[in-house]
């Protein structure tokens, strides 16, 4: 776990409790008052709040808190499979193991530290794990929070294996969000639109997990939603905004070292097949996922590959185009 001294104290920035399940906590907080709690179970986060105490990431009211199901909301790591793309169970099974916390690990770059409070992860395949996946590997993840209330993920994975080894990933991200359905009416001869949309996949190429992976073309100048949508976005710009009207904020998503973006939400028809999510849930939710699933990251062994996950939250007047396209480089 981490702090900076200097700016706040430690005790007051991180603080671990235990669930009602008995399984660790971890509580980030910033100066300004914003903070994340992370759960070992999943290595989820599983809440985020702004500096006025708003939580900004979705939990279903039906969710199942407890192990091992994986809890619906805050943002669950797929790894080292996503969704059935391969011979394990959905999402693979590093969400549905329990974690530990990382005192002493190899260090990340300086700007990963600085004014932040954070907590560091460890997952390591159990035997059960090595029989369904035969890959020996180390999971580490950071989880921080910056003195503006900023939300980032940091996920190493190296290969301790004596045979390369392939996986895919994502950040599944639950952002909270108003009425998401697509609406528009007009006012003094403007058209008014009320609706969440995503900027920054324009004309890309997605696959869409609701015909077979089949491969389209992206014709919207924005992704807003009318129906369920399950779909991988490829070759991704490493920003895109996800701008929510009603409440005059957007979260602005950036990431490194995931070329995907996964956009889903299950609709109405879905929504009620799902015993752990509401029926009328999937208004006030969307999944945004920094990821990596069209072409699998290969590692030799004793390599590592690090994905990161910036989010933050600006005022609506935001979109795409106005945003810094270099993550991660800012003191």
């Amino acid at each position: 776990m981490g702090h900076s001294a200097a700016v706040w104290d430690h005790k007051a920035a991180v603080e671990v409790t235990k669930d009602w399940n008995g399984i660790d906590q971890v509580v980030l907080r910033s100066p300004r008052g914003s903070s994340t709690r992370v759960s070992l179970h999943g290595g989820q986060v599983i809440s985020w709040r702004n500096d006025q105490g708003e939580e900004l990431l979705f939990t279903s009211s039906k969710a199942i808190f407890k192990p091992p199901k994986a809890m619906r909301g805050g943002i669950p790591i797929c790894f080292p499979q996503f969704g059935n793309r391969g011979s394990l169970e959905q999402h693979g099974f590093a969400r549905n193991r329990v974690w530990a916390i990382e005192e002493n690990p190899p260090p990340l770059h300086p700007n990963d530290s600085k004014g932040k409070s954070f907590v560091d992860l460890l997952l390591k395949p159990s035997e059960e794990d090595l029989k369904c996946w035969p890959h020996s590997f180390e999971f580490r993840l950071r989880v921080s929070l910056t003195s503006d209330g900023d939300l980032v993920l940091i996920s190493r994975v190296r290969n301790i294996n004596g045979k390369p080894f392939s996986f895919s990933f994502a950040y599944h991200s639950y952002l909270l969000v108003s009425d998401i359905r697509y609406s528009s009416c007009t006012y003094k001869h403007s058209v008014v639109f009320s609706e969440v949309r995503i900027e920054g996949l324009e004309t890309l190429d997605y696959l869409d997990n609701l015909c077979h992976k089949e491969r389209f073309t992206e014709q919207g100048d924005a992704i807003t939603f009318e129906s369920e949508i399950d779909r991988v976005y490829l070759s991704t710009p490493n920003v895109i905004a996800v701008l929510d009207h009603e409440r005059k904020r957007t979260f602005v998503i950036r990431k490194e070292g995931l070329p995907d973006v996964v956009v889903w939400n299950p609709w109405e028809k879905k929504s009620k097949a799902m015993m752990d999510f509401g029926d009328e849930e999937y208004k006030q939710m969307a999944c945004v996922d920094g990821a990596a699933i069209e072409k699998p990251i290969t590692l030799k062994p004793g390599e590592e590959w690090t994905g990161r996950l910036e989010i933050s939250v600006v005022p609506s007047s935001f979109c795409s185009e106005n945003l810094d396209p270099s993550p991660f480089l800012r003191p």
